[in-house]
């Protein structure tokens, strides 16, 4: 069979558990619902499977190994960390890993109620991972660009699901990104996917950032833009205040990029609701309410 015609089932992780982490093989196996590139499955109470199922994502796994041991050490939220290596086999010919589970619940799936911590704990997060990285970190293809460079995309998404009455507004945001000026700092790690599937919230607030197969160096507005498409209405100013390191062009990329985010997100949301493959249904709710903070949110 080809990888595509592969079903990954949990007696298919139970097996491979067997053959190459026997130790591990009689913990609890239970199906994660989501993701993207990676099937996932909780392993016990402590850990994750993490099954590559599209093309590319075995290269993405393998860039988490090499660098989430040197980055979860120093932030200050839970986030997964690789324990184990799953070596390809006749039975699956990618890689695989075992993850340590972070906890929570995926923020596209609740909210967060208390928005002045939130923001706090997210600027501490993104203080601690925004330092410069070095010369062998990985650089993203298709993330990291000026949003001058990100206009095709912007444009599609645009056309696919901005409301009329919406549509200057959110034209003005994006023009304004565009005229920013470039990050001219030093390379500096970047999460580079952050949205409300990737943190987990308990008790109200931000309680882990998952998915890093996205992680490179470059332009930390690509991450700065959660302060909008995270964070609930009212909880943006305190963030920035809080992350105190972000000049005014980099707020310009940010908010552009928050609305390039949020239009990701709706398009993907009405993929779900048609029955698209690919398509979230949880997400257009998230993508609009992301939306409409960027609209309303302009950092004073």
């Amino acid at each position: 069979m080809s990888d595509a015609e592969i079903e990954i089932t949990a007696d298919l992780v139970r097996d491979l558990l067997r053959d190459q982490h026997p130790d591990l093989a009689g913990l609890d196996i239970r199906e994660v619902v989501g993701g993207w590139g990676n099937q996932m499955w909780r392993l016990g109470d402590g850990l994750a499977v993490r099954m590559p199922r599209m093309e590319g994502a075995p290269d993405l796994l393998r860039k988490e190994r090499r660098w989430l041991p040197l980055l979860a050490p120093r932030l200050p939220l839970p986030v997964p960390n690789p324990v184990r290596i799953g070596e390809p086999s006749t039975r699956f010919p990618k890689p695989w890993t075992i993850m340590t589970w972070v906890p929570g619940e995926p923020l596209d799936h609740t909210s967060i109620s208390r928005g002045e911590h939130a923001a706090d704990t997210l600027a501490a997060f993104l203080t601690a991972l925004h330092v410069e990285a070095p010369a062998d970190a990985p650089i993203s293809e298709d993330r990291g660009d000026h949003p001058k460079k990100c206009t095709d995309g912007f444009d599609h998404f645009f056309h696919a699901v901005v409301p009329d009455d919406l549509a200057d507004e959110v034209r003005a945001v994006w023009d304004d990104a565009v005229a920013a000026p470039e990050w001219e700092g030093p390379r500096l790690w970047v999460h580079g996917d952050l949205h409300p599937a990737n943190v987990v919230v308990s008790d109200g607030t931000l309680a882990g950032v998952i998915d890093f197969d996205a992680v490179f160096a470059g332009d930390p507005a690509w991450d700065l833009a959660a302060a909008w498409v995270i964070l609930p209405a009212g909880a943006t100013s305190r963030f920035f205040d809080a992350y105190a390191q972000a000049d005014e062009g980099t707020i310009r990329r940010a908010r552009g990029l928050a609305a390039l985010k949020s239009l990701f997100l709706m398009l993907m949301g009405q993929n779900g609701d048609r029955g698209l493959p690919g398509g979230k249904p949880a997400w257009g709710p998230a993508g609009r309410a992301a939306l409409d903070r960027v609209l309303r949110g302009q950092v004073s």
